[in-house]
């Protein structure tokens, strides 16, 4: 399919035939099956497709990425552990108990390259649960996204957000501080569905479970809720997003900081991005990290994680190092296992 072609792959599901493409989120409670990707930074763009069959193998030319040696860093080493240095004094002060602190990673988009080719790339390098692939040539949206994490799930009037937080190379490598941040967005998690939901149906079915990724292992949890009568999908996102996970806690002190601190904007980075089935009323959007993005001939990347008292700045470095390196080998072209 060419380069210039709409098209969406999301929740196992090839998109393609596209019917039209909005900011509105109110037009997700009308008819038809759209590919969402919400940015972090910037509007929502929602397109509606009017074909959907299962996701093939990818039929295109394989993908060719930017050189290892070509991506920079918007932190480096010294930025961002001056940027853990400074969480942990507003911690310490009591304005905040977690911050999410990212850097955004780019380099060079080769000519002619498809962010279809690098979605079925990722697809066979590191397989992921939220996977998605975004190409809307004619609003400039181009994503492919490797999720781990599911932002929010709705079916008719149930909704669920299962929040990462902790990561290790394996499961001995989990600290103290790896649950105590998990609990915290939590927390964080069934306040804002509370917002949405009936009175006294917030739960958490599954509390740090433990999941294996390619390359890592993750703490996540589940919170789940049932909706109030008439809340819409602009309602859930409202009181929702930014996602707790790439955030931190309390959620409008922790956008703070990260305003503050962080020298590149997020873009579709720590957004979402996934499927809405309106005449079904149901559908699944990824917290948008292991994502990656073009604008005006560059690819980018994001990495982070959560800062809290424990951290220590060279660890929070070299836990984005680790997010970053087998999706980094596989946007460049370096061939890794599926399972390690």
């Amino acid at each position: 399919m060419a380069r210039d072609t709409a098209l969406a792959v999301v929740g196992g599901w090839l998109l393609t035939g596209l019917v039209d493409v909005t900011s509105d989120l109110a037009a997700l409670e009308g008819r038809g099956l759209w590919a969402v990707v919400l940015p972090f930074d910037g509007e929502p763009v929602l397109a509606r497709f009017g074909d959907s069959r299962p996701a093939r193998p990818w039929p295109g030319s394989p993908w060719r990425g930017p050189a290892n040696d070509e991506w920079t860093s918007s932190l480096d080493r010294d930025g961002f552990c001056a940027g853990v240095d400074a969480i942990r004094a507003a911690i310490a002060a009591g304005d905040v108990y977690q911050v999410n602190l990212t850097r955004r990673l780019s380099a060079p988009l080769p000519p002619g390259a498809d962010i279809a080719a690098l979605g079925a790339a990722l697809g066979e390098g590191n397989p992921a649960p939220y996977a998605a692939v975004v190409r809307l040539p004619s609003v400039g949206c181009h994503v492919a996204s490797a999720s781990p994490e599911r932002f929010l799930r709705r079916d008719g009037n149930r909704v669920a957000s299962s929040p990462i937080k902790g990561t290790a190379a394996e499961p001995s490598g989990f600290l103290p501080k790896d649950r105590a941040e998990n609990v915290m967005i939590v927390d964080l998690v069934r306040n804002d569905l509370g917002r949405v939901c009936e009175w006294g149906s917030v739960e958490v079915p599954a509390l740090c479970a433990v999941e294996h990724h390619p390359g890592l292992v993750h703490l996540v949890s589940t919170v789940t809720g049932t909706l109030r009568p008439g809340v819409t999908w602009g309602d859930v996102i409202a009181a929702t997003f930014p996602p707790g996970s790439v955030t931190g806690a309390p959620k409008l002190a922790a956008l703070d900081h990260i305003a503050r601190l962080e020298t590149a904007p997020r873009g579709v980075y720590c957004g979402a991005v996934g499927w809405v089935d309106a005449d079904a009323r149901r559908g699944e959007l990824n917290v948008a990290i292991r994502t990656f993005w073009t604008e005006d001939g560059v690819l980018h990347f994001g990495t982070g994680g959560g800062i809290t008292w424990d951290s220590t700045p060279e660890g929070e470095w070299a836990e984005t190092e680790l997010k970053a390196r087998r999706l980094l080998a596989v946007a460049s072209g370096v061939a890794v296992s599926r399972g390690g």
